[in-house]
């Protein structure tokens, strides 16, 4: 892509391939059938790149175990025509919390260029260290391939407070205390605050709320803190400091040493027009958590996009997160879709709602699994994901993100789901809310140790207005343990009543544990800037790190046969 292209030009692209979108999935296929057809993967299923048909009925739906091997074989240093024609450069890597191991997925140079016209209609500011394969390739998230590119930096850089040192700087700590750093001394320039996900975020704000004193002094000074030692940090922030500025330090101070933090963003940065930042999906759970530290200010989920490809944009970036839709880019990849049962996650029953349906083809109201070929060799590949059809933009359809698939926790024949599970939490967040509590964050897991097993709920707790451990009442958290149980499905309180579960336990841990979890996941390769925590935990090493964080146990009391007995 043109470094010089705006995002002006790509909206009105963008409108092109709306308007004629089945067109331009013929010609996604086309191209990239043309392009790989003669790959060791395709060339098993296809002689010839002109029959669209035999595409459909010949080449297999996949997921990622599938097309692991392949991908497997090129980060050991095979060629890259085994899969797809174009030179791979790089190997993206998805979050990976979801079985403790990241996917890689194949990143080219053409490829960048496709993300960057998505990048022109919503860009978004994260950070990400980067790997390498045993054969040299490196690997990382896809965004960090963008900041790496020289599209970013002489496009997009100039948007951000930070300098791109700072950005890609290796030290996910050192990197975060730069970039607040950056951002206060910018603090009247700064038209909007984000992360890629709203658990980022909140994230990053639990940390300026440790750090805010030592930023201050900082600035106060002129002088950075003895403990950075990143190189790039150090140089780039000899730039933004400049001098001693005593009287924005001051003004910081008064803004950041109060009881209470509710509204802070746009305390500290009075410009702020938005919050950018994925609160859709799981996401949406933090939505209380940045309504209370960001006040009025829009939370705005600019795109759905993940490592396999860009997906769709938020066209109506003022919707609330509940009625966020995604409007899908007929350009980036061949979409396919699979109809899903609104009630669970099985395909739909007769052989005309079974079969995948075009990208022009879906139904508003319907849910639907996304099936992508892309540029980069995934030929019919399961996102995971779940979608609800809305509507369409000319002729582009729209979806929101529902959930990933997959079953969460399961115990005796009962399975919870991430959504149930969610909600559940969400109606004990808010009975605790009156004592001043709120859930920063939490996980699932089984404990199938003793006879019957039960769900173990892993839960950080924070009080409203303090940075201290808070003071807990047992019987508080034991109500919580039956909300939990109450809210969860008709299969699971059956189940309760006939002693096929145990118990439901809440394991509160202390300040910092999620912190370490996450960092565990991203030892073993996950993504800083793409973390979401996983709301079930079967990993060993994890499960450990929480439980060493345990501060107090508590189990459901009381389970009443007509709680068990109603729908």
């Amino acid at each position: 892509m043109d470094p010089s292209f705006s995002a002006e030009s790509a909206w009105k692209i963008f409108e092109e391939l709306t308007v004629n979108a089945r067109q331009t999935q013929q010609q996604v296929l086309q191209e990239i059938l043309t392009q790989n057809l003669h790959t060791e993967y395709l060339s098993q299923f296809l002689r010839s790149d002109s029959d669209r048909e035999d595409f459909k009925t010949k080449v297999p739906v996949v997921e990622y175990e599938d097309i692991k091997p392949y991908i497997q074989r090129i980060a050991n240093g095979e060629p890259s025509d085994i899969l797809l024609a174009e030179t791979v450069t790089a190997l993206t890597r998805s979050s990976g919390t979801s079985a403790g191991q990241p996917k890689l997925i194949p990143f080219t140079d053409r490829e960048l260029d496709r993300r960057a016209f998505g990048g022109c209609l919503c860009s978004t500011v994260v950070n990400k260290p980067e790997i390498t394969t045993p054969s040299g390739f490196r690997t990382r998230s896809i965004l960090t391939s963008i900041f790496m590119s020289k599209y970013f930096e002489t496009q997009e850089s100039s948007l951000y407070t930070s300098p791109i040192a700072t950005i890609l700087c290796l030290d996910s700590k050192q990197s975060m205390y730069c970039q607040w750093l950056c951002g206060l001394v910018h603090r009247n320039e700064v038209v909007s605050v984000g992360s890629i996900f709203g658990s980022i975020l909140i994230r990053c704000i639990k940390f300026l709320e440790d750090y805010w004193k030592e930023l201050c002094s900082n600035i106060r000074t002129g002088q950075l803190s003895d403990w950075i030692s990143d190189t790039g940090c150090r140089n780039a922030l000899s730039m933004v400091l400049g001098k001693p500025n005593p009287e924005l330090a001051d003004t910081i101070e008064d803004i950041c040493n109060v009881k209470s933090w509710e509204g802070i963003i746009k305390k500290l940065w009075p410009g702020t027009k938005y919050i950018d930042a994925t609160v859709t999906g799981s996401m949406v759970q933090y939505v209380p958590m940045l309504e209370f530290y960001c006040g009025d200010l829009p939370l705005v989920s600019k795109c759905y996009a993940s490592s396999e490809c860009d997906l769709g944009i938020n066209i109506k970036p003022l919707s609330s997160p509940c009625d966020t839709s995604y409007t899908f880019i007929p350009n980036m990849a061949y979409f396919e879709f699979l109809p899903i049962h609104e009630d669970s996650e099985e395909v739909r029953n007769n052989k005309e709602e079974s079969e995948l349906v075009d990208l022009v083809n879906v139904k508003p109201g319907r849910f639907y699994e996304p099936v992508v070929t892309t540029f980069t060799g995934l030929y019919r590949y399961k996102m995971g994901d779940i979608l609800k059809a809305t509507g369409y933009h000319n002729n582009a359809p729209q979806f929101q993100f529902v959930r990933r698939k997959g079953v969460f926790l399961s115990v005796d024949m009962e399975k919870t789901t991430e959504d149930e599970l969610g909600e559940a939490v969400k109606q004990a967040n808010q009975f605790i809310g009156q004592f001043k509590l709120h859930v920063v964050d939490y996980t699932g897991a089984v404990d199938i140790s003793s006879i019957p097993g039960h769900y173990v709920l892993f839960w950080e707790l924070k009080m409203e207005g303090s940075s201290h451990v808070p003071e807990l009442s047992p019987g508080t958290i034991e109500q919580c343990c039956g909300i939990v149980e109450e809210s969860l499905s008709f299969v699971y309180r059956i189940s309760r009543k006939g002693n096929g579960i145990g118990p439901l336990e809440i394991r509160v841990v202390k300040k910092g544990t999620f912190d370490e979890l996450m960092d565990l996941f991203v030892s073993k390769g996950a993504s800083v800037s793409q973390y979401k925590t996983p709301r079930c935990i079967r990993h060993e090493e994890a499960l450990k790190t929480l439980n060493s964080g345990v501060v107090g146990r508590y189990f459901s009391q009381q389970f009443h046969v007509s709680t068990a007995l109603k729908w």
